[in-house]
């Protein structure tokens, strides 16, 4: 019997209109059946500041953020790209989120990176740079496939519905990269990759 899993969406920008949210609503619509998929608002998780990082003064938003990573089975970051790397938002939270070090929520937790933008590349450096952040944090990431979304404006409709089949089918494709990797961190006979 298949377990039911609990997927973690984060986009990356704030925008409401936002090409990389609708990745993620796309990825909503594709994901397996026994698969769900949380989009979780970025929003109101203010900037670092190491001094209210305590349990007394943490933000609310940084709890929510922090429990709700805790309680998925993995994650699923949808990315733009600004000057050759991620933006400020998405590696704010993040920050957050890597605290405790070596002991967050973040480490071990099996993540799927994908992005679009409306230029040629796809995010193919913010993604990079994502995947370097996440190394620190002891977070698994799926290798492959990547899901690089280059000129993705002709890719989604008006109500920003991705009707590309091709991307459709490589984010279809990510998810169950994604869950392999769930599965095969939260198997008993699978060996530690990460200390």
């Amino acid at each position: 019997m298949e377990r039911s899993l609990t997927v973690l969406g984060i986009a990356g920008s704030l925008r409401v209109g936002s090409i990389n949210r609708a990745l993620l609503e796309a990825a909503q619509e594709l994901a397996p059946h026994h698969m769900t998929i949380q989009i979780f608002d970025l929003t109101p998780i203010p900037m670092y500041n190491s001094e209210l990082d305590t349990d007394e003064r943490r933000p609310q938003a940084v709890n929510e953020f922090k429990q709700a990573i805790a309680a998925a089975d993995g994650l699923l970051i949808a990315t733009p790209e600004y000057n050759y790397s991620i933006p400020g938002v998405l590696k704010n939270a993040l920050d957050w989120a890597s605290r405790p070090g070596g002991n967050s929520p973040l480490k071990m937790k099996p993540t799927a990176i994908m992005g679009a933008t409306g230029g040629m590349w796809g995010t193919v450096r913010a993604q990079t740079h994502l995947r370097d952040i996440l190394a620190s944090t002891g977070t698994p990431v799926v290798l492959k496939p990547e899901v690089l979304v280059a000129n993705a404006y002709q890719k989604f409709d008006e109500q920003c519905r991705l009707i590309d089949e091709p991307t459709r089918q490589f984010v279809s494709d990510l998810l169950s990269a994604l869950e392999r990797l769930i599965t095969r961190l939260h198997s008993p006979d699978t060996e530690p990759i990460l200390a």
